[in-house]
């Protein structure tokens, strides 16, 4: 009988002892307060998409400036506002949604843009300089060359063109290949003119940058992995509890 009963109360007294230890476990979960970094992560996100929201006006504002400098024909400024905007683009995050064969998609970085204006100067540069090698009385091709120049600056004045327009130089090909001694010519020419790839621009920033908006957005990281094992943690002793 005093074995039954000493039995009995050292089963109560373990049982008594894990109920404490699930008590306690159950208190300290408690104490660690998972619900005030809910409460703190959804305004840290909204000033997360702010400062990603500024980064990408601050690259769109350089960007025009670089469009900006390029239209009026400025190749010093063009070339100052393109450094300026690879620097900031490489030492900081920046979002964007560009459009690709009709699709948008999300990109890091600038996204692709052209320096229309800076190829048409170039292309024009090249097109004076083939007319003063080829434009003499001894040379067929600077006849031809001639002959097509005397139209499209006729066609230019008429409709308002530039000599630097795209469609000065699209009428002065066009009139070249009308001649048949003109492909030598033509050939010059076309390799002359310098590749539409030299005035594409597409600068790539990084994923992650040491930034104001880099360290926000890894602090963001930090709380949503603490959250995350806490709601692990919380799974496990809930099941820990129910299947004791």
């Amino acid at each position: 009988m005093f074995f039954d009963c000493g039995e009995l109360y050292n089963k109560h007294l373990v049982n008594v002892i894990m109920e404490n230890m699930k008590k306690r476990g159950h208190l300290k979960f408690h104490k660690l307060k998972t619900w005030y970094l809910l409460v703190f992560l959804v305004p840290l996100l909204f000033v997360d998409a702010t400062l990603l929201r500024i980064d990408h006006i601050k690259m769109t504002e350089l960007r025009d400036a670089v469009l900006a400098a390029d239209q009026n024909d400025d190749d010093e400024a063009t070339s100052r506002n393109l450094e300026a905007l690879k620097d900031y683009v490489f030492s900081n995050i920046v979002i964007n949604v560009v459009d690709d064969n009709g699709n948008q998609r999300v990109t890091f970085g600038t996204g692709p843009f052209y320096l229309e204006h800076m190829y048409i100067r170039a292309a024009n540069a090249a097109l004076e300089e083939a007319e003063k090698n080829m434009a003499n009385d001894g040379n067929p091709n600077g006849n031809v060359y001639a002959a097509a120049s005397e139209v499209c600056r006729a066609a230019a004045i008429a409709n308002g063109w530039t000599w630097s327009s795209p469609e000065y130089i699209n009428c002065m090909m066009s009139e070249i290949q009308k001649y048949p001694a003109a492909d030598d010519l033509e050939s010059s020419i076309a390799a002359s003119l310098p590749s539409t790839e030299l005035f594409r621009k597409n600068y790539a920033s990084p994923v992650w940058a040491p930034s104001f908006t880099g360290f926000m957005l890894l602090l963001t990281l930090l709380i949503v992995v603490v959250i995350f094992i806490r709601g692990v943690w919380w799974i496990i002793l809930r099941l820990s509890l129910l299947l004791a």
